[in-house]
Protein backbone atom coordinates (compact mmCIF):
# COMPACT_ATOMS: atom_id res chain seq x y z
CA UNK A 1 0.00 0.00 0.00
CA UNK A 2 2.79 2.57 1.10
CA UNK A 3 4.94 1.57 -2.38
CA UNK A 4 1.65 2.51 -4.26
CA UNK A 5 1.13 5.21 -2.48
CA UNK A 6 5.02 6.46 -3.01
CA UNK A 7 4.89 5.97 -7.03
CA UNK A 8 1.87 7.82 -7.24
CA UNK A 9 3.51 10.85 -5.07
CA UNK A 10 6.69 10.29 -7.16
CA UNK A 11 4.19 10.29 -10.68
CA UNK A 12 2.32 13.45 -9.03
CA UNK A 13 5.98 15.43 -8.98
CA UNK A 14 7.47 14.20 -11.98
CA UNK A 15 4.06 15.56 -13.77
CA UNK A 16 4.71 19.34 -11.80
CA UNK A 17 8.12 19.57 -12.55
CA UNK A 18 7.00 19.06 -16.34
CA UNK A 19 4.96 21.69 -16.12
CA UNK A 20 7.00 24.55 -13.96
CA UNK A 21 9.66 23.94 -16.50
CA UNK A 22 7.27 24.63 -19.74
CA UNK A 23 5.81 27.59 -17.79
CA UNK A 24 9.23 29.17 -17.08
CA UNK A 25 10.51 28.13 -20.74
CA UNK A 26 7.46 30.11 -21.86
CA UNK A 27 7.99 33.36 -20.01
CA UNK A 28 11.74 33.51 -21.01
CA UNK A 29 10.75 33.11 -24.61
CA UNK A 30 8.22 35.68 -24.44
CA UNK A 31 11.13 38.13 -22.76
CA UNK A 32 13.75 37.34 -25.19
CA UNK A 33 10.76 37.59 -27.96
CA UNK A 34 9.51 41.05 -26.92
CA UNK A 35 13.16 42.66 -26.80
CA UNK A 36 14.44 41.21 -30.06
CA UNK A 37 10.82 42.47 -31.64
CA UNK A 38 12.20 46.60 -30.42
CA UNK A 39 14.69 47.68 -32.96
CA UNK A 40 17.83 49.64 -31.46
CA UNK A 41 19.38 52.98 -32.15
CA UNK A 42 21.55 55.21 -30.60
CA UNK A 43 20.98 58.83 -29.84
CA UNK A 44 22.56 61.27 -32.07
CA UNK A 45 21.25 64.50 -29.92
CA UNK A 46 18.28 66.02 -28.26
CA UNK A 47 16.62 68.80 -29.63
CA UNK A 48 13.83 69.60 -27.51
CA UNK A 49 12.26 67.67 -24.37
CA UNK A 50 10.18 65.40 -26.75
CA UNK A 51 12.02 65.40 -29.77
CA UNK A 52 15.42 63.25 -30.22
CA UNK A 53 17.92 62.65 -33.28
CA UNK A 54 18.98 58.99 -33.29
CA UNK A 55 20.81 57.28 -35.46
CA UNK A 56 18.86 54.11 -36.82
CA UNK A 57 20.25 51.09 -39.47
CA UNK A 58 22.96 53.75 -40.36
CA UNK A 59 20.58 56.95 -41.17
CA UNK A 60 19.63 59.53 -39.13
CA UNK A 61 16.10 59.70 -37.96
CA UNK A 62 14.16 62.16 -35.40
CA UNK A 63 11.51 60.86 -32.83
CA UNK A 64 8.69 62.53 -31.63
CA UNK A 65 7.83 61.26 -28.31
CA UNK A 66 4.90 59.42 -28.19
CA UNK A 67 2.08 60.75 -26.21
CA UNK A 68 3.66 63.35 -24.54
CA UNK A 69 3.86 67.04 -24.80
CA UNK A 70 6.78 69.49 -23.49
CA UNK A 71 6.72 73.29 -23.34
CA UNK A 72 8.53 74.60 -26.53
CA UNK A 73 11.75 75.91 -27.17
CA UNK A 74 12.87 75.56 -30.90
CA UNK A 75 9.11 76.91 -31.74
CA UNK A 76 9.54 79.56 -34.59
CA UNK A 77 6.34 80.78 -33.81
CA UNK A 78 6.34 81.15 -29.39
CA UNK A 79 8.68 82.18 -27.59
CA UNK A 80 10.82 79.64 -24.90
CA UNK A 81 7.91 78.53 -22.85
CA UNK A 82 8.52 77.78 -18.54
CA UNK A 83 9.48 74.59 -17.80
CA UNK A 84 11.05 74.14 -21.30
CA UNK A 85 14.29 74.02 -21.10
CA UNK A 86 14.18 72.16 -17.88
CA UNK A 87 12.43 69.27 -20.03
CA UNK A 88 15.48 69.85 -22.61
CA UNK A 89 17.97 69.42 -20.17
CA UNK A 90 16.34 66.47 -18.25
CA UNK A 91 16.18 64.56 -21.59
CA UNK A 92 19.98 65.96 -22.71
CA UNK A 93 21.06 64.42 -19.21
CA UNK A 94 19.24 60.77 -20.10
CA UNK A 95 19.63 60.72 -23.30
CA UNK A 96 23.22 61.24 -24.31
CA UNK A 97 25.32 61.33 -27.37
CA UNK A 98 25.98 57.68 -28.15
CA UNK A 99 23.55 56.43 -25.83
CA UNK A 100 21.61 52.81 -26.41
CA UNK A 101 17.59 53.32 -27.05
CA UNK A 102 15.27 50.73 -28.09
CA UNK A 103 12.43 52.08 -30.05
CA UNK A 104 8.95 50.55 -29.89
CA UNK A 105 6.03 51.79 -32.20
CA UNK A 106 2.67 51.80 -31.15
CA UNK A 107 -0.13 53.53 -33.90
CA UNK A 108 1.01 55.09 -37.30
CA UNK A 109 4.79 55.11 -37.45
CA UNK A 110 5.14 58.84 -38.82
CA UNK A 111 3.67 62.03 -38.54
CA UNK A 112 3.09 64.65 -41.02
CA UNK A 113 6.68 65.66 -40.63
CA UNK A 114 8.16 62.56 -41.36
CA UNK A 115 9.26 62.21 -38.06
CA UNK A 116 8.98 58.76 -36.26
CA UNK A 117 6.55 58.31 -33.78
CA UNK A 118 8.14 55.96 -30.75
CA UNK A 119 8.37 55.26 -27.18
CA UNK A 120 11.71 55.17 -26.53
CA UNK A 121 13.45 52.85 -23.89
CA UNK A 122 16.64 52.99 -22.09
CA UNK A 123 17.84 50.59 -19.62
CA UNK A 124 14.28 49.12 -19.61
CA UNK A 125 12.72 51.99 -18.62
CA UNK A 126 10.48 54.19 -20.58
CA UNK A 127 11.75 57.77 -20.78
CA UNK A 128 8.36 58.70 -22.00
CA UNK A 129 7.06 57.83 -18.69
CA UNK A 130 10.07 59.20 -17.08
CA UNK A 131 9.19 63.14 -18.46
CA UNK A 132 5.04 62.81 -16.99
CA UNK A 133 6.66 61.46 -14.08
CA UNK A 134 8.71 64.56 -13.23
CA UNK A 135 6.17 66.87 -14.41
CA UNK A 136 8.21 68.17 -17.80
CA UNK A 137 5.35 67.14 -20.06
CA UNK A 138 1.74 66.63 -20.47
CA UNK A 139 -0.05 63.15 -21.73
CA UNK A 140 -1.21 64.92 -25.44
CA UNK A 141 -1.72 63.60 -29.04
CA UNK A 142 -3.33 60.10 -29.28
CA UNK A 143 -3.46 60.00 -32.91
CA UNK A 144 -5.01 56.47 -33.00
CA UNK A 145 -5.86 55.06 -30.01
CA UNK A 146 -5.83 52.53 -27.98
CA UNK A 147 -2.38 52.93 -27.07
CA UNK A 148 -0.12 50.10 -25.25
CA UNK A 149 1.16 52.23 -22.80
CA UNK A 150 -1.56 54.49 -22.18
CA UNK A 151 -2.45 53.84 -18.64
CA UNK A 152 0.46 54.05 -17.39
CA UNK A 153 1.39 56.64 -18.81
CA UNK A 154 -1.62 58.76 -17.80
CA UNK A 155 -0.99 57.45 -14.14
CA UNK A 156 2.16 59.15 -14.33
CA UNK A 157 0.78 62.50 -15.04
CA UNK A 158 -1.72 62.21 -12.76
CA UNK A 159 0.55 61.62 -9.73
CA UNK A 160 3.01 64.70 -11.26
CA UNK A 161 -0.11 67.01 -11.27
CA UNK A 162 -0.95 65.81 -7.86
CA UNK A 163 2.69 66.65 -6.77
CA UNK A 164 2.23 69.80 -8.30
CA UNK A 165 5.76 69.37 -9.39
CA UNK A 166 7.02 71.87 -12.48
CA UNK A 167 4.99 72.38 -15.10
CA UNK A 168 1.92 71.55 -12.44
CA UNK A 169 2.91 74.12 -10.29
CA UNK A 170 1.40 76.92 -11.78
CA UNK A 171 -2.83 77.01 -11.89
CA UNK A 172 -3.78 77.37 -15.72
CA UNK A 173 -1.05 77.16 -17.33
CA UNK A 174 -1.31 73.55 -18.86
CA UNK A 175 -4.25 72.96 -21.33
CA UNK A 176 -6.11 71.02 -23.60
CA UNK A 177 -4.39 72.54 -26.44
CA UNK A 178 -0.73 73.15 -24.98
CA UNK A 179 0.75 75.51 -22.81
CA UNK A 180 -0.72 79.06 -21.74
CA UNK A 181 1.20 82.35 -21.88
CA UNK A 182 1.07 83.17 -17.98
CA UNK A 183 3.73 84.98 -15.34
CA UNK A 184 5.73 82.53 -13.72
CA UNK A 185 8.20 82.45 -11.45
CA UNK A 186 10.83 80.25 -12.08
CA UNK A 187 13.20 80.42 -9.72
CA UNK A 188 12.97 77.36 -7.57
CA UNK A 189 12.33 75.47 -11.30
CA UNK A 190 16.17 76.48 -12.48
CA UNK A 191 17.37 73.87 -9.68
CA UNK A 192 17.80 70.58 -11.14
CA UNK A 193 19.72 67.74 -9.47
CA UNK A 194 20.70 64.77 -11.49
CA UNK A 195 21.32 62.41 -8.52
CA UNK A 196 21.43 62.52 -4.83
CA UNK A 197 25.42 62.92 -4.93
CA UNK A 198 24.46 66.58 -6.34
CA UNK A 199 22.39 67.17 -3.92
CA UNK A 200 24.58 66.41 -1.25
CA UNK A 201 27.25 68.55 -3.12
CA UNK A 202 25.02 71.82 -2.79
CA UNK A 203 24.21 70.98 1.02
CA UNK A 204 20.92 70.41 0.23
CA UNK A 205 20.29 67.02 1.68
CA UNK A 206 17.46 65.67 2.57
CA UNK A 207 15.84 67.39 -0.20
CA UNK A 208 11.70 67.45 0.69
CA UNK A 209 9.04 67.51 -1.81
CA UNK A 210 7.93 71.06 -3.00
CA UNK A 211 11.95 72.11 -2.26
CA UNK A 212 13.49 73.52 -5.41
CA UNK A 213 15.36 70.61 -7.21
CA UNK A 214 13.00 68.07 -5.63
CA UNK A 215 12.16 65.04 -8.06
CA UNK A 216 10.91 61.75 -7.96
CA UNK A 217 13.95 59.84 -8.89
CA UNK A 218 15.56 61.47 -5.86
CA UNK A 219 13.11 59.90 -3.68
CA UNK A 220 13.16 56.00 -4.35
CA UNK A 221 10.77 54.94 -1.66
CA UNK A 222 8.28 57.73 -2.53
CA UNK A 223 7.86 59.26 1.18
CA UNK A 224 8.41 62.97 0.04
CA UNK A 225 11.35 62.59 1.28
CA UNK A 226 14.64 62.64 -0.56
CA UNK A 227 18.20 61.50 -0.21
CA UNK A 228 18.06 60.64 3.07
Amino acid sequence: MATLLQKKLGLLLIILTLLTGCGLQTDLNRETQTDSDLPSATVDRVVDGDTVHIILDGEEESVRLLLVDTPETKHPNLPVQPYGEQASQFAKEKLTEGTQIQLEYDGPKRDKYDRLLAYIWIDGELFNEMLLEEGFARYAYEYDPPYTHSDQLKEAETKAKAADLNIWSEDGYVTEDGFTTVDIDETSSDVYYQNCTAVAEANASPISEGDPGYGTHLDRDGDGIGCE
